[in-house]
């Protein structure tokens, strides 16, 4: 069986390499719609969305993610922290910073994020989800990038999504139907 949400689902791929053009702002406010249209568990809505194109704010969260990162055991560190050219977004234009007060919400901010990954695939444009930034929110310079980001008073980051137009190509990942069950 094949329909556009399906197809949509399996053209979607997490992009680790983005043009430098921003996206529009046709693109940008369907993203918001999308963002506010993501179900939540009792329609509760707990998330706040903040869309940061700040070029200077978005290396700013790297610099603390990366100041983090050297905190921890080597081991325990992402080799992405030792490239040079290491950018915590891949320099994509856009990205999403979702974050909410409720440790139950971090469910609904991923649905959110993923969400906000399928809006992009079908606008064109390419994404890819990065949990690493909680680093930065681990850092010394938490406060201050809360407040930057428009943090909602008492939230917390849950997660984040660069979106731009991708500059890679990227195969399918391989599909383990082994790792599903039917029951009954």
């Amino acid at each position: 069986m094949t329909n556009q949400t399906l197809q949509l689902i399996a053209s979607r791929r997490s992009h680790r390499s983005y043009l430098p053009q921003q996206i529009t702002q046709e693109q940008l406010e369907a993203l918001k719609t999308a963002a506010l249209q993501s179900p939540s568990a009792m329609d509760r809505q707990p998330w706040h969305f903040s869309f940061v194109q700040d070029r200077a704010l978005l290396d700013h969260v790297t610099q603390a993610a990366r100041k983090r990162a050297e905190q921890l055991a080597e081991q325990d560190r992402s080799p992405r922290f030792l490239s040079p050219d290491f950018d915590l977004f891949y320099h994509a234009p856009t990205v999403v910073f979702l974050s909410t007060q409720g440790g139950g919400s971090a469910i609904d901010c991923g649905i959110a994020a993923h969400s906000l990954a399928l809006a992009a695939e079908s606008l064109g444009l390419g994404s890819v989800i990065v949990g690493l930034a909680r680093l930065a929110f681990e850092s010394e310079d938490q406060v201050e990038l809360e407040k930057a980001l428009n943090f909602p008073e008492g939230n917390r980051f849950v997660i984040s999504i660069a979106i731009g137009m991708p500059d890679d190509d990227k195969a399918p990942h391989e599909l383990h139907p082994e790792k599903i069950s039917q029951i009954g």
